[in-house]
């Protein structure tokens, strides 16, 4: 069931080799009872052998693209076989209700995340849902510390699922969880058995829908307003604050990928912070890879909603702030080395 007429949803599935993305999907095609899903495949070498196993057991179309590296590529042959599977759709020679789309372990996903907004055709036939990450408990601190790749992938999710969760003592999940949600304090973590998820955590998560909730990890919020109270200027790593975690053995991980938030009672003015973030994305969007916000707006009694990937940004204007409701402008940024304290001293000038 899409959740807007007509389009169909797309899935992003990424998760670094070995993570356990081909146990998943095969999890959830057997569960989704009665649903048909398109699979397109991006992965090369040996991985190859994983399509046939997929095919005799599901009879699902899938779809592969084995072009090698997905960096240049992509772009351009996703857009192809996503029109090529909307037409096939319309004419009914292909049923397919949503489409899932698995990326090689080594992909970023935010070029596979624009397509989606960036051409014309492809948006008018699919929504992108969300971007599903997996994590591998075992391996997860050699490749978050060695790959940028893997904390690219973590810092994109709207859901992560950490995997081998078994293969690991509780302190070393509890260490990664917190790792990860410093890079990443808007999509929820869980452990998955064996690829075993509920089908609600996997689909329809909307996470790229202009819509009013902000979910931030509340943790991360409360010891961010710690590190607002106290020093100002003192924002170099966002693990200064690993004491208020209620964290004994925390290690200090400096990652490149980091989130901060920004939060106000004071409206802001629409063009400043129009003409602020546009500069912002000019000269970082390479950088940035999610960055979300629910707003207070001098002259509408509407909350803004406003998203982005990458330089593409996008705004909407969503319910009206409810009587007695306080008008909180709330922000996450997610990249890689943003300049903290550029943006938040920018926000704090952009505000009426």
């Amino acid at each position: 069931m899409s959740s807007t007429p007509g389009l169909i949803p797309a899935t992003i599935l990424t998760g670094f080799l070995g993570s356990g993305k081909t146990t998943l999907l095969k999890r959830v095609l057997h569960e989704a009872h009665g649903q048909k899903i398109a699979i397109i495949e991006n992965e090369f070498g040996e991985e190859d052998i994983d399509t046939s196993i997929l095919v005799t057991e599901t009879k699902e179309q899938i779809i592969q693209m084995n072009n090698g590296c997905v960096c240049c590529t992509i772009r351009e042959d996703l857009r192809t076989t996503l029109a090529d599977l909307a037409a096939k759709r319309r004419k009914g020679e292909l049923d397919f209700e949503r489409v899932i789309i698995e990326t090689t372990g080594l992909a970023d996903p935010g070029p596979v995340a624009q397509t989606f907004f960036m051409d014309d055709e492809v948006a008018e036939s699919f929504l992108l849902d969300s971007i599903l990450t997996l994590v591998d408990a075992k391996h997860a601190e050699d490749q978050l510390n060695t790959r940028q790749e893997a904390r690219r992938q973590v810092g994109f999710a709207d859901q992560i699922f950490i995997s081998k969760a078994d293969l690991v003592d509780a302190n070393a999940i509890s260490e990664l969880t917190h790792r990860i949600k410093h890079m990443n304090p808007r999509a929820p973590v869980q452990t998955a058995h064996f690829g075993e998820v509920e089908l609600a955590k996997v689909f329809d998560l909307r996470g790229f829908n202009l819509n009013a909730k902000l979910e931030i990890d509340p943790d991360f919020l409360k010891a961010d307003d710690h590190d607002h109270d106290h020093d100002h200027h003192h924002h170099d790593h966002d693990h200064e604050h690993g004491e208020h975690c209620d964290h004994p053995h925390h290690h200090a991980h400096d990652d490149d990928v980091k989130s901060f938030v920004f939060k106000s009672d004071r409206p802001f003015n629409p063009v400043k912070l129009e003409d602020f973030l546009g500069a912002i994305v000019q000269v970082y969007g390479p950088k940035m890879l999610r960055y979300k916000g629910v707003l207070n707006m001098k002259g509408t009694d509407k909350k803004v909603i406003f998203q982005g990937v990458h330089q593409l940004m996008g705004s909407d204007l969503g319910p009206k702030w409810m009587p007695g409701e306080t008008k909180t402008s709330k922000m996450v940024f997610i990249g890689i080395d943003l300049p903290k304290e550029i943006l938040m001293q920018g926000l704090e000038g952009c505000l009426a």
